[in-house]
């Protein structure tokens, strides 16, 4: 009785008492496919097509073999979905815990009358150079001049935005309109910081009418410089905030900044007569000691460092609103007048 050769590649019947040692060409190894090519592991023949594959004569002879091969065990489907829903609830990825930043408390603002502070300043190699080409080229007979208090017809007021001139005793007598405020020029809009009237055009700002009523200003009594309004701007990092002040050839040993953790107060001598004083209630709180003045031959650069990583919404600190009046006396003055 002839029985099927499990050999793997044989596949022919054969009768088991006429089994002879090299009666059956089979293929001792396992079926191979990668990369599309069909083969066996035992011999290099490869192959795309899988009819071919099925044809590929065994490359080893023996005898035949009855036996068949043990089927392969089947997992346990529970398991299997054990396992499964014990693998789902194990983390993917090695788990770390992180415990968040404890929040910065909020520093309280310090007060306006702390003791002000000397800001260390730094002297650029190009404004030391421009200043001794100053000197060279100074006229020691144009210093000869006297001071008098004589006013020149023709002097303009030195009120921030007044246009008027001195033309004689009775100017003293006519109204200024000025800006009691500085000038400010912030991402190409210019306003005075007492009005806030912003405009683009440099022309315009400069035709704007004083938004207050005084007295003119022909001269500073108190020193022979001449106080004009100088331009400057300020720009903000994580954890500075600069103030650019555009004043050429400034004297080193006339300037000075003096702060305090609120206040910052501005002195700057710059070509030759020409002082520029301004004092600011900043937004925000810096710290003094790590703050610097950095001195240019065309700019002051004071770069200030804030005392919590915050951004400002402007540079200085708007005064506080005026107190309201209460009503209750004109209630009772209209209680008053309803009795009667």
């Amino acid at each position: 009785m002839s029985v099927l050769c499990y050999n793997k590649g044989c596949g022919q019947r054969f009768d088991p008492e006429q089994n002879p040692d090299d009666g059956c060409t089979y293929h001792p190894g396992v079926p191979v496919f990668h990369d599309a090519l069909k083969g066996w592991s035992c011999c290099k023949r490869r192959t795309t097509d899988f009819s071919d594959f099925l044809s590929i004569v065994g490359c080893t002879n023996g005898p035949h073999n009855k036996e068949k091969p043990p089927e392969p065990v089947k997992p346990d489907e529970t398991s299997s979905v054990e396992n499964k829903d014990a693998d789902d609830q194990k983390p993917k990825f090695n788990e770390y815990i992180i415990s968040a930043p404890k929040p910065q408390e909020a520093i309280r603002r310090p007060s306006a009358d702390e003791p002000m502070e000397r800001v260390q300043h730094k002297v650029s190699t190009s404004l030391k150079q421009a200043l001794e080409r100053l000197k060279l080229s100074e006229n020691p007979a144009e210093k000869k001049e006297e001071d008098t208090d004589e006013i020149k017809v023709g002097t303009s007021c030195k009120n921030g935005g007044c246009t008027k001139s001195f033309d004689g005793p009775a100017s003293d007598s006519d109204v200024c309109l000025y800006h009691s405020g500085f000038p400010i020029f912030h991402e190409g809009m210019k306003y005075w910081s007492c009005c806030k009237r912003k405009t683009s055009d440099f022309n315009t700002f400069l035709s704007q009418e004083g938004c207050t009523e005084g007295t003119h200003l022909w001269r500073k009594k108190d020193t022979g410089k001449k106080v004009v309004p100088c331009r400057f701007d300020w720009h903000q990092t994580g954890a500075q905030v600069i103030i650019s002040i555009y004043a050429k050839n400034a004297v080193p040993e006339l300037c000075y900044v003096e702060a305090n953790s609120t206040t910052l107060d501005i002195r700057v001598i710059f070509e030759g007569e020409k002082e520029f004083a301004q004092k600011i209630s900043l937004w925000g709180v810096i710290d003094v000691s790590k703050s610097i003045i950095n001195m240019m031959a065309a700019k002051i650069e004071i770069a200030m460092n804030k005392s919590e990583p915050m951004s400002w919404a402007r540079l200085d600190l708007p005064p506080p609103p005026p107190p309201k009046e209460p009503e209750q006396e004109k209630e009772e003055t209209d209680s008053e007048d309803e009795d009667e």
